[in-house]
C-alpha cells in the first residue's frame, strides 16, 4: 500500500499541480466554467503556481500518495475584499481569518482522504500564522465540494458573488469554519 502525506511545495512541484488542476477542471468543472476558461489555462499557469508557491504570505501544500502529486491546496491571510460581508464591512475577526483559496485533488485519486489531509494540514499552517476561523468560496452547483466542507465543519455565511467566466456566470457560496479539524481515524 503507498504512503499518503501532504507537505508543503517548492517551485518544482508547479508542473505538477498546474497537471492537476488543468485535468479537474477538465473533468470535473467543464460544465461549470466553459470552455473558454478552461482554454485559458495554458502553460502560463505553471508559471502562475510557481509564484504562489514563492509567495510570503500564501502557503500551497501538495498531497501525494507513493511518488505521485495527486492534489493541492493554497492557504493563507484572507483579504479584506475576500472577507468582507456583503455590505463591505470587516467583520471584527478580519484579520484572524484565513482563506482556502483552493483545494483541488485529480478526481482519479478521490475518495482516499487527500482532501481531507489538505484542510486539516492548511487550517494547522493557518492557526500557526493567527487564523482563528477559516473562509473558502465554493460554486454554488457544486455538491461534492460542499459536501467536503460540510463534512469538515464549514457552513455558508450567508454571502455570495458571481463570477463571470467569459462564457458563463458562476455563483459562489462563502463557506466559514473552525481551523481546529483533526481527521478521523
Amino acid at each position: 500500500m503507498s504512503t499518503a502525506r501532504v507537505r508543503a511545495a517548492v517551485v518544482a512541484d508547479a508542473p505538477e499541480i498546474a497537471r492537476i488542476q488543468r485535468v479537474t477542471w477538465r473533468t470535473a468543472y467543464a460544465d461549470l466554467l466553459g470552455e473558454q476558461a478552461i482554454a485559458a489555462l495554458d502553460e502560463s499557469i505553471e508559471q502562475h503556481w510557481a509564484e504562489a508557491i514563492a509567495h510570503p504570505a500564501t502557503t500551497v501544500y501538495v498531497a501525494t500518495e507513493g511518488e505521485f502529486t495527486v492534489g493541492f491546496c493554497v492557504a493563507g491571510p484572507a483579504p479584506e475584499d475576500e472577507v468582507a460581508n456583503a455590505s463591505g464591512t470587516l467583520p471584527e475577526d478580519a484579520d484572524r481569518t484565513g482563506l482556502i483559496a483552493t483545494l483541488l485533488v485529480e478526481p482519479r485519486w478521490g475518495r482516499r482522504g487527500h482532501g481531507g489531509r489538505l484542510l486539516a494540514d492548511a487550517a494547522r499552517g493557518l492557526r500557526q500564522r493567527g487564523a482563528e476561523r477559516g473562509i473558502s468560496w465554493v460554486a454554488e452547483s457544486d455538491s461534492a465540494s460542499l459536501s467536503f466542507f460540510r463534512r469538515a465543519g464549514w457552513r455558508p455565511d450567508g454571502t455570495v458573488r458571481t463570477l463571470d467566466t467569459g462564457e458563463r456566470r458562476l455563483r459562489e457560496l462563502r463557506l466559514t469554519g473552525q481551523l481546529d479539524l483533526e481527521l478521523a481515524g
